[in-house]
């Protein structure tokens, strides 16, 4: 039985809209795999209250690396594409260690490269102990694993990448995968300050605004792309976004040679059509497919007729970023480096100043 169910529709999109437009070669920077029977339940800390939206979890139950693979074959048939791997706290701070093996298991056996998932209560010798043992190329970490006590919106970067974990990354030259935190997401001024922060005392840290910082509609860019300027040298994924303006603007002030493909996989399977209301973002969805939509506000659902015509998440995604290409000009070479090159110098340059090659 395949994975899932690839329909006509979603072939002409396909066929007719992207396929010509990526290169051969794709390099997909974020990636979370994981499996279930390794992961136990979902445990909350004492005091832990739930931190993050409802609806990547009605997506998928787990994602093999086969399944992973698989989802390549089947949404991208001619494309050869290599994920950056890492694994999730979605069960909790108890089932990270063993995520991470099936991390480096994974890595070990497909060849691709991998981030480790740190705590932020890791020392630093324990951060780095991981990261050499398992071949990692960084880490990757998430605004749910800060201390208990910080209400959400409260929440740091420093908060789950502490300064001493930034440090090794620092002397390594390793990749920070960032989702950054707060209500105010790409330009909330915390974050704006801490990024560049980061840049100014840590600057070999290979740091990855994932997602465009959050920037899912018009209203979370801001001012953000003029106040980190300075940081040049700053990289961005456009993982789970479709705002073709966040790209856009994103293009226009860090261009190609900082701005990557992320898929967020498994979630990009979901089938929906983004909008924005009210500055924020409705997944438009099949109905029945994902249970109750009442569980979360980002979810609407459409009519039968409406589901039909809905196509992949990962194909929203690089539809908008094709709308975004276009209206900065970019050429196939330019397009080709978000897609692949960009990517593949960033982590060819970690490969070879953590282990030397």
């Amino acid at each position: 039985m395949a994975l899932f169910t690839v329909t006509d529709y979603d072939k002409m999109v396909y066929e007719q809209e992207l396929k010509d437009f990526l290169p051969k070669k794709i390099i997909d920077v974020h990636t979370h795999i994981w499996k279930t029977e390794i992961m136990g339940p979902k445990e909350l800390r004492p005091g832990e209250v739930k931190r993050q939206v409802t609806w990547p979890s009605l997506v998928a139950k787990d994602n093999s690396v086969e399944d992973l693979y698989e989802t390549y074959r089947l949404m991208f048939p001619d494309k050869e594409v290599t994920p950056l791997i890492f694994g999730t706290s979605d069960g909790g701070v108890k089932s990270i260690d063993a995520c991470d093996r099936y991390v480096m298991e994974s890595a070990k056996k497909t060849g691709a490269p991998a981030l480790c998932y740190s705590l932020p209560t890791y020392s630093a010798e324990e951060l780095e102990r991981r990261v050499i043992e398992g071949g990692f190329l960084g880490i990757k970490s998430y605004l749910t694993l800060a201390p208990v006590y910080l209400p959400e919106a409260e929440i740091r970067i420093f908060d789950f990448f502490p300064p001493h974990q930034l440090e090794v990354m620092n002397k390594l030259g390793g990749i920070v995968m960032l989702h950054i935190p707060r209500n105010g997401r790409l330009k909330d001024p915390v974050n704006l300050a801490q990024i560049l922060e980061i840049k100014q005392k840590w600057p070999k840290v290979r740091l990855i605004i994932a997602h465009i910082g959050r920037a899912y509609t018009e209203n979370d860019v801001g001012d953000a792309f003029k106040i980190l300027a300075p940081a040049a040298d700053l990289m961005f994924d456009f993982t789970a976004n479709t705002c073709a303006y966040a790209m856009e603007k994103l293009l226009e002030s860090f261009g190609p040679d900082h701005t990557m493909f992320g898929s967020d996989l498994p979630i990009l399977r979901m089938r929906m059509k983004r909008i924005e209301e009210n500055n924020t973002y409705i997944n438009l969805i099949p109905p029945g497919m994902y249970g109750d939509p009442k569980q979360d506000s980002h979810l609407r659902e459409v009519s039968a007729a409406e589901g039909e015509k809905l196509t992949f998440f990962m194909y929203e995604e690089i539809r908008s970023f094709k709308i975004a290409a276009k209206n900065v000009g970019l050429s196939a070479a330019d397009v080709e480096k978000c897609f692949y090159t960009t990517a593949k110098t960033l982590i060819d340059g970690a490969k070879a100043d953590i282990y030397g090659k």
